[in-house]
């Protein structure tokens, strides 16, 4: 079964159809928490103070790194275009997130300044669609893009963001002692 490539027409039409509602859940959520950094609440502005306030430095490039990345990861996943890639960026984020705000709180959302739960569930959840590749309808089957088996889409997938996420970490976060 590893061997299935992402442009394999034999998945199923159901599984299909699951890949287009995990893809837009996944694509139009992340988009709208970039779109919120570029033009919602503080815009960039308030989201490089308060980048700042966590120890992620500096924090206008990097409020403006998080927010291209959460646009363009949602528009990639909402298209099913360069899925895996899509899915590392996904990844990233939710993997540094993790590292600067959530872990400290626990494994529960609902704990006081937010659990991993939320973000460790996005990263699980863009992990699977990246290794399954988006499905006949998409992009990347229609362009016949990424013509990869699920072994390499998996291992692109996770590598690629496990590996953005820890050179932002070690490029950027500088947390005080007290954090």
């Amino acid at each position: 079964m590893t061997h299935i490539a992402l442009l394999d027409t034999s998945y199923p039409t159901a599984i299909n159809v699951v890949l287009v509602i995990a893809r837009l859940f996944l694509g139009l959520m992340i988009f709208a928490h970039g779109y919120r950094k570029f033009f919602g609440g503080g815009k960039i502005a308030g989201t490089a103070r308060w980048f700042e306030s966590i120890g992620v430095r500096p924090g206008k490039i990097n409020a403006l790194a998080a927010a291209t990345t959460e646009v363009g990861t949602g528009v990639l996943f909402t298209l099913g275009f360069l899925t895996p890639l899509a899915g590392a960026g996904l990844i990233s984020v939710m993997l540094v997130a993790i590292a600067t705000v959530h872990r400290k709180n626990g494994f529960f959302v609902f704990n006081k300044g937010e659990g991993i739960e939320y973000t460790l569930g996005v990263a699980v959840f863009a992990l699977v669609v990246g290794t399954l590749g988006a499905g006949t309808y998409s992009l990347d089957h229609q362009w016949k893009i990424l013509h990869w088996t699920l072994t390499t889409n998996f291992w692109v997938t996770l590598l690629l963001g496990v590996g953005a996420a820890l050179a932002q970490l070690a490029a950027s976060y500088r947390p005080s002692r007290a954090s």
